[in-house]
Formats: structure tokens, sequence, C-alpha cells
């Protein structure tokens, strides 16, 4: 926990951005922050009607992200932690401009829009005095944190196979109802990036699996694809993974597939037992052994109590995507005052993704996207 509330700014996530309130909300869960200054949007008139929506003072709303890292940082006031949450192609050039100044960063998943930005950004990171956490928001589930636990514990014995998948239906039917600002940015490589939906949902679904496992990547054959007229990147993929120490696994994300709402799960295998697990049943972990009755994990009391106030927030339906959220930022928070204090931080604060994550996941972008070029050969993420 903070011993004070720690500065935080934002750059992106203005007035309509679903991510700026989930930030916003989640950020001010536990008492550990306070927001007090941003750059909300691409232009001074947008940036600054968000900033007053958000009850940010007027000098404190700035015009480029540049010109926030500058001020704030000569500021005895200024922020000492921001949030990214813009388009991907502005992660690596908004974490260097803040990082460099000693300011700690929470940054939006991909990390970066390319491999060599998250290298430079890697190497970068470790001159810089900066809590760096990537917002794979679903390692902040509990039951994601138990599957985690039970797996490296060793109760599956050694893991043969992992496997996960994302399917979401809201890119379908772009072709007859036409772009939005959403799907604009993610579909243009410019700002997206070398990859569409993988870097969208499947970094998600690749991180997942590394997460509860520790399994790392030896190898990626995919086959990406992009369905319709609008989208120059993937919006389907299809992937086997090959992980060092012998582990198989295989990983399917898509964008386009109809009747699809937020379907992430995971199935993991190994000598004595399973885990399986659903993003549309969050709050169940499924653990199956050898010799043993199948088992339904749920959380526990101070969980449930977490969900339960989200709800009571008007969130029914979503509490437990915002009490993921929330751990993240109550780990950042955790992070960055010990970091302040000099001393180790909270075991359970180091649950959170880091750069390393950041970096292994544009990794395994980068090879998948080399291997769908090569005709779905396979690629070394190294």
């Amino acid at each position: 926990m903070a011993e004070h509330k720690i500065r935080l700014g934002l750059v992106g996530g203005g007035a309509g951005s679903m991510m700026g309130d989930l930030h916003r909300l989640a950020a001010a869960r536990n008492g550990n922050f306070e927001i007090v200054a941003g750059c909300l949007s691409s232009t001074a008139e947008k940036a600054a009607a968000s900033a007053a929506r958000a009850g940010l003072a007027p000098d404190r709303s700035y015009a480029s992200f540049a010109e926030m890292a500058a001020a704030e940082a000569a500021r005895p006031d200024g922020i000492e932690a921001v949030a990214i949450l813009t388009p991907n192609h502005l992660h690596a050039p908004v974490a260097r401009a803040f990082m460099e100044r000693g300011i700690h960063i929470v940054c939006e998943k991909p990390m970066t829009a390319t491999r060599e930005e998250a290298e430079d950004l890697a190497a970068r990171a470790a001159a810089a005095n900066a809590v760096f956490i990537v917002t794979h928001s679903y390692t902040g589930l509990a039951m994601v944190r138990r599957a985690r636990e039970i797996a490296r514990s060793g109760a599956l014995g050694e893991i043969r196979s992992a496997r996960s998948s994302y399917f979401q239906g809201w890119m379908a039917d772009l072709e007859q109802s036409g772009a939005t600002p959403q799907t604009v940015w993610r579909t243009d490589p410019a700002r997206s990036g070398i990859a569409g939906t993988l870097a969208d949902i499947g970094s998600h679904a690749f991180h997942i699996l590394t997460y509860v496992t520790g399994l790392e990547l030896d190898a990626v054959a995919a086959d990406l694809s992009a369905f319709g007229t609008l989208s120059a990147l993937d919006n389907d993929a299809s992937l086997l993974l090959r992980f060092k120490g012998g582990a198989r696994g295989g990983l399917w994300c898509s964008q386009v597939a109809v009747g699809q709402t937020n379907g992430l799960s995971f199935a993991i295998h190994g000598e004595k037992g399973a885990l399986t697990w659903s993003a549309e049943k969050p709050n169940e972990l499924h653990l199956a052994r050898i010799g043993a009755a199948p088992e339904v994990l749920s959380p526990n009391a101070d969980e449930t109590a977490e969900l339960e106030w989200w709800a009571a927030q008007g969130f029914k339906g979503l509490e437990s995507y915002f009490a993921a959220f929330a751990r993240l930022y109550a780990d950042a928070a955790e992070l960055i005052a010990a970091r302040k204090a000099a001393r180790a931080p909270s075991p359970s604060a180091l649950l959170s993704p880091g750069m390393n994550d950041g970096l292994a996941v544009m990794r395994f972008i980068d090879a998948a996207v080399r291997s769908s070029k090569a005709n779905a050969a396979w690629m070394s993420p190294d």
C-alpha cells in the first residue's frame, strides 16, 4: 500500500474512451492514486475539454505528451506515475519520455508496436529508476493467479500442453456498418503496429499461458488472416506453439467470430492434472487430478468482497474485470512505494506483469508475423 496518494497522469483516455474511464476508476479504488495531469487527446481543444470533464486544473492539461513530460518533471508537485492509454504506435515514445525522467509507467498492452521498440525500451529501462507495469489485465483476476500458484507448485506435474483462445465478434460486420474511430487505428499498421487482432487480444491469450505456467516459447508456426476489405492487418489467427522443455500448445484468436463477445479461455494439461478457465465465468477455476474428483475453485472471502463492491457500484457483470484492473493498480502502488523506500515489495505485487512480460509478448508477436509470411514456417522468438 502506498504511504501517500501517488500523483498520476494520463496520456490518452479522454472523453469517450472506455479504457480511460476504466483506468481512472481502478486507480482510485484503493485510494492509492490521485489523477492530477493529463494529455488526454490528440488535439489541444479536445484535450482541454476532456481535462475539464475529469476535473483537472487547466495548467495540468497538455497538448502533447512531450510537453507534459518536461513540465511535470520540472514541478515539485509533478506526477510520479503515468498511465499510457494511446494507440500502440505511441506506447514506446511516450514511455521513453516519462521513464527517462524517473516517472513510473503503467502501459496498456501490447507494450509497443514493434519488437525493435520493445528491445530498445527494455534496454533503456535497465538504466531508469522507474516501475513499469503492462496491463495484461486478466492477470489481476483472482482465479488466474490461483491457477498460476497451482501450476507452478508442481501439482499438475510436468506441463505437457498449454492452449488458449480468445474470440470476439465486434469486427465481423464492419463491411456493412463501416469503420469507427476504435476500428480505424486497430486496422492501421501505422498505429496498431506489426499485427492487428494478434496484438490486440492474441497478446492476452499468449501472455496468460506463460504467466500461469512459467513456460517459455521456443518456436511458433502461425497463420494470420485478414478477412474482408477494411483491414490491412490480421483479424483472425491460428498458431501452434512449442515451449522450451518439450511442452506443446496452441492459440486461436479472432475478432470476426460472429456471436462472440469476450471469449478468452485456457486449458493446461500436465502429467498429473489439468486446469481450465474461461473469462465468461471468471470466478470458476476447474482443477482435475488423476485419482481425485474434479474440483471447481472459487474466490476467497476477501476476493468475493472486492467483487461485491464493484457490483454495488453498478458494474454487475463486469465486476471481475474492474477488480482485476484495480488489483494491478494496487500492485503498482506497492511497487512504487517499495522503490521509494528502498525496501522489498510484497510478494503479491510482484505478480503484476512488467517489462520482461511485455518484451516476451512482442517477441512472440514478431515471430508469429514472420512465420505467417513464410507460409507458417516455425520461427523462434530469440
